[in-house]
């Protein structure tokens, strides 16, 4: 078999070689030849694919492609279409040199123009960059260099700690404190200029034109430096970003007022230059360094404001990493020693005392306490912990001293797990800002242009001639424009909404997620787990007559327990209970029993057993034994019952599960059947001497299942789950948001009303005897019908129906698979949480709008009132940083939000 394959398309010409590009892809899921010569030919038909080679031998493809046709995530996705996986990676990278929106598109587009690049989201308020890469084409360290070529700096961010920007901070504090202070002056002697501030003194230090260009050269050249350079690589890069706006448009300012203080000079600073063309009538050149160092002082403060109020909006990400223990009591080797939390390994032995938080998640193996995981789940009830109870890492031991061993440590703990989710949340995209992302990638050339058009008007037209006019109004236009604004206004709401929401214990797993949810106009909700509590209890139990039911029950509890003779009568009363119409009481009469009691033993112990296992306890035995193997809820709930009953279990031969109809198991040799009609009807077992029970015990909300051995009907066996205290008022509120509420289940039609009516869903609303892969199909004719669902579950069987649904939720009490497939994780299982994530993903996204909305009006207004003359330089200055400001001020409301 041989582990190589080449393409048998004809090589790339030279100029298609000189645009294509090469990627190499590890490949998982072939077995063979066939498999890398499937793949190799769906990879070269593909539009701009130049050429595909596949290495069986290896597991890698290398593809060359045109990526003007076609981008690496489409050959990912072809390759996943024929059956087989690609082997990626991802990693978090720290970006600095942000400085706008056009940056983090700059570098964004540049590392998904990378081969081996799968996909890469730059966040500009969190300054991040998240990337997808083939681990065979591609490694961080390439991906570092490649930012750095585009001008910025990246590291690899180090989990689960959060950016050290105290240095930055720090940095920014002494820039802006020089600037101001070396501002101050100039400002002050533009004050004396106005006729309404002629009151104010001025000293004639301040007005001489080399004590200002001494005062504006530091910070022109010094504390706008970083401005330059910004600028530089922009430009270097053929690009251009708010560096290029600010290096502009202050350099003008300045370099014009310092060719008017040499003229001056150069004249011998006299005052026969009066008249001339950027003088004052008092012969002082008429400078504009105030502009150039009162804008960058103010751009100063703008980004001060902007970095403060971006560190609050990271809050909930530090908040929850506090929450972490720092230590742990370890027990090895027979002795306690305290170690830091990172050094817990799973199997480990941890000691927790009374107040202590419990470092990690784990199984309590000795002891008994109550934990506050109110944390986690919003209860304000300690939960009870004994030997066997799960435990969380971060949740608080009240009262008593454990021992738990580790399962869970590092970034596997669920806290650890909800951190990554709400960076992830946070650092992601929504849909709505791609709107932004493509103003912001021409925004700057535009500006750039109506300014230079502005000068224009202004020299040749409006004051024909007035060079320092249309210069001041040409700088105006430069400094009002803010793009920094249109990239800030998604990602600062995102980031404080999913923080907020966090809280609350809603994990949002994406910003497109969080827009999604807001769309919603139907929720379906599971029953089982989400509307009620999950834990139901065995509650009726009605035995029949019929022949091989009753009696199979009997004896295999008999011959399980090793007793021969009793497994005689079990035989014996076979043929008796065929043919009999009576109660089965009459069984326990008949001769053959008391002969075979007899037989087995003279002594009266053994008759006194018998007949002390009643009918009920021997059915209850093989319903357990039977169910014993299952993880279904209500399987649980029968076993736990019947212990309580005092029933001992014989051990199953054999079990067998059948999703939406019941379980099937060899008990001592005998097919027990424990399910629903269906179940029994494809069987062929009549089950009509059950039917008045199971209408009975399902109009009472009560789940009802019928119990067949041999082939024949044996009994009814009942299990009620109460409703959620909060469900009736969580459907109320939900329904209040103007949303459809529906109920699905594989229950029984009678029983899911019952429960619907108690919860307050309409009995049209309610989808009931829906197998686990229906669930997916139902919600699917809901979106049909245009509808925006939003689908509520807790088990493995929702995880399909989460996954189809717009919006998946699952409740975080449930299984992982759950919380895997959905697109939210409810922490808490009250329903109020679904309300609470649609109204945060409604503020979130209204916060959004208006964000979107002030910075495109901002431009949209203040770039033709700075070109009209209505802004001085330094005022269109205040209001370009105002803007971000409040951009992000906007978006911190979100972290008030009263849910």
């Amino acid at each position: 078999m041989p582990a190589h394959t080449e393409t048998k398309e004809t090589a790339p010409s030279a100029p298609e070689r000189a645009r294509t590009q090469q990627a190499t892809l590890q490949i998982g899921g072939m077995t063979c030849a066939a498999c890398s010569n499937r793949i190799e030919k769906g990879l070269s038909r593909m539009p701009g694919v130049a050429g595909a080679n596949v290495n069986l031998a290896l597991e890698k493809a290398s593809v060359d492609y045109d990526p003007k046709e076609t981008g690496l995530a489409e050959i990912e996705r072809k390759i996943e279409s024929l059956g087989y996986t690609t082997v990626k990676e991802s990693s978090e990278f720290d970006i600095t040199g942000m400085t706008c929106a056009a940056c983090s598109a700059r570098i964004e587009k540049g590392l998904n123009r990378m081969p081996g690049v799968l996909s890469a989201s730059v966040n500009l308020a969190l300054e991040t960059a998240h990337v997808e890469y083939s681990p065979g084409a591609m490694t961080p360290a390439d991906i570092m260099r490649k930012v750095q070529q585009l001008g910025y700096e990246a590291k690899l961010k180090e989990e689960g700690k959060p950016r050290d920007r105290g240095g930055e901070e720090r940095k920014r504090v002494v820039r802006l404190l020089i600037s101001a202070l070396l501002s101050l002056p100039l400002l002050w002697a533009m004050a004396g200029h106005f006729s309404f501030t002629s009151f104010l003194y001025v000293p004639e230090l301040l007005m001489n034109p080399w004590f200002q260009l001494a005062l504006a050269t530091p910070v022109q050249l010094v504390i706008g430096w970083p401005f330059y350079v910004g600028a530089y690589k922009a430009l270097r890069n053929r690009s251009a970003n708010m560096d290029v706006l600010v290096a502009l448009g202050t350099s003008a300012a300045y370099f014009y007022s310092l060719y008017l203080t040499i003229a001056w000079a150069a004249a011998g600073g006299s005052s026969d230059m009066a008249g001339m063309e950027g003088m004052a009538g008092h012969g002082l050149p008429e400078l504009y360094f105030e502009t150039s160092a009162v804008l960058i002082t103010l751009i100063l403060v703008g980004k001060w404001f902007e970095a403060r109020a971006k560190g609050r909006s990271s809050e909930a990400i530090r908040s929850l990493m506090g929450l972490q223990a720092k230590t742990a009591i370890v027990v090895r080797d027979g002795a306690e020693t305290e170690i830091p939390v990172e050094d817990v390994l799973p199997g480990d032995i941890v000691r927790v005392r009374p107040g202590e938080k419990i470092p990690v998640d784990g199984v309590v193996t000795e002891g008994r306490s109550s934990v506050d995981e109110s944390m986690l789940t919003g209860e304000s009830l300690p939960a009870e912990k004994e030997p066997g109870s799960p435990v969380t890492g971060a949740t608080i031991n009240k009262n008593g001293a454990l021992l738990m061993r580790a399962t869970k440590v590092g970034r596997d703990t669920m806290l650890s797990q909800i951190v990554r989710v709400v960076e992830e949340a946070q650092g992601s995209k929504a849909p709505i800002q791609r709107m932004a992302d493509v103003i912001s990638g021409i925004f700057v050339p535009i500006v750039v242009g109506i300014a230079a058009i502005t000068f224009l008007i202004w020299y040749f037209g409006v004051q024909p001639g007035a060079f320092s006019e249309a210069l001041e109004k040409a700088i105006a236009v430069l400094v009002i424009a803010c793009p920094c604004a249109l990239g800030l206004a998604t990602p600062t709401s995102i980031m404080a909404g999913s923080g907020r929401a966090a809280e609350f214990g809603i994990l949002f797993k994406g910003g497109e997620h969080l827009e999604a949810a807001q769309q919603v106009d139907t929720v379906v909700l599971d029953k089982t787990g989400t509307v009620t509590k999950g834990k139901p209890e065995l509650t009726d139990v009605v035995v029949y007559e019929g022949g091989n039911g009753w009696s199979a029950a009997q004896g295999i509890e008999e011959r399980s327990a090793g007793t021969a003779g009793i497994a005689e009568a079990a035989n014996a009363a076979g043929a008796i209970g065929g043919a009999s119409s009576e109660p089965q009481e009459r069984f326990e009469n008949t001769a053959a029993v008391a002969s075979a009691e007899r037989r087995a033993d003279s002594d009266t112990s053994s008759a006194s057993a018998v007949s002390a296992a009643s009918a009920e306890q021997r059915l209850l035995a093989l319903v357990g034994a039977a169910e014993n193997a299952s993880e279904h809820p209500l399987a649980e709930a029968l076993v736990r019952g019947i212990g309580e009953r005092g029933v001992k279990l014989p051990q199953a031969d054999s079990f067998e599960s059948m999703p939406g109809y019941g379980i099937r198991a060899v008990v001592g040799g005998a097919e027990v059947l424990v399910g629903t009609r269906r179940l029994l009807q494809e069987r062929g077992i009549d089950a009509a001497a059950a039917l008045p029970d199971m209408e009975r015990l399902e109009s009472e909300g009560k789940t009802a299942m019928l119990v067949a051995v041999e082939g024949r009907l044996a009994g009814t066996v009942a299990v009620a789950d109460t409703l959620k205290d909060t469900s009736p008022e969580a459907i109320r509120r939900l329904r209040g948001m103007g949303l459809r509420v529906m109920m699905i289940t594989g229950d029984n039609a009678a029983t899911a009303r019952a429960i619907a009516k108690k919860a307050g869903i309409d009995e049209a609303d309610v989808l009931a005897e829906v197998l686990p892969e229906g669930k997916a199909s139902e919600v699917k004719k809901l979106q049909e019908q245009g509808r925006k669902v939003a689908m509520v579950g807790d088990g493995i069987n929702d995880a399909p129906a989460l996954a189809t649904a717009d919006t998946g939720m699952a409740i975080g009490t449930g299984t992982d698979v759950a919380m895997e497939a959905a697109d939210i994780t409810l922490m808490r299982g009250d329903l109020n949480s679904i309300a609470d994530a649609i109204e945060m993903s409604r503020r979130t996204m209204r916060n959004i709008r208006q964000n979107l909305f002030w910075a495109l009006a901002y431009n949209v207004i203040g770039i033709p009132i700075a070109a009209a003359g209505f802004l001085a330089p330094w005022l269109a200055g205040a209001a370009m940083a105002f803007s971000s400001v409040s951009v992000v001020l906007n978006a911190l409301r979100l972290q008030r939000v009263k849910l």
